[in-house]
């Protein structure tokens, strides 16, 4: 498995081979993300190619690393714009008056903004204790207090909500102190 670094560069280098590779090894997943989603081939092809817009030029303005597979990074950042897509169409509202549209810059720039955001998420997500990490993902998977109880043998779904309570304030209190929180804090 080649370093995420390694395709980062090629993007920055709009290396032709790089950028096949990054398309034979990932599109078909996302493709697979955004049909499965209410999107079309077309769909995944634009969310595809913003997203490697994105990260080449976020990785030129501020170099930075990947902790996962690149396959995985791009992935979610695949993700994160489609979801956005689909909430920005929710709020669509057909009128008989012409609207001027948002620059793409500021759409990549939202879009940098947001996964900066997760990544803050996920880094201090990471950083719970075994015990908080897995009762956040199960409340995340909305899994209920009741089968919660059952899987922690806790005592009763209060015991459960409280545990869920403090894990959920270690997580906020561990990102609002960290120094980039600030930075991140909606435009």
């Amino acid at each position: 498995m080649k370093n995420p670094g390694y395709f980062l560069k090629g993007l920055i280098n709009n290396n032709e081979n790089t950028v096949k590779e990054i398309y034979e090894n990932s599109f078909n997943q996302v493709l697979g993300f955004v049909s499965n989603n209410r999107g079309q081939y077309v769909d995944a092809e634009d969310i595809f190619q913003k997203a490697l817009l994105q990260l080449a030029v976020r990785y030129k303005r501020e170099p930075f690393e990947i902790k996962t597979s690149f396959e995985a990074y791009l992935f979610t950042v695949c993700k994160n714009l489609w979801r956005r897509e689909l909430n920005k169409s929710k709020r669509v509202v057909t009128n008989d008056y012409i609207i001027e549209l948002k620059d793409d810059n500021d759409d990549i720039a939202l879009s940098v903004l947001e996964q900066k955001r997760w990544e803050l998420f996920a880094e201090y997500f990471e950083r719970l204790s075994g015990n908080c990490n897995k009762i956040m993902k199960l409340f995340f998977k909305r899994v209920s207090y009741s089968e919660i109880v059952k899987i922690f043998d806790y005592n009763s779904e209060t015991v459960a909500r409280q545990r869920v309570f403090k894990c959920k304030a270690k997580l906020k209190e561990l990102i609002i102190s960290d120094e980039r929180f600030k930075d991140l804090l909606e435009l």
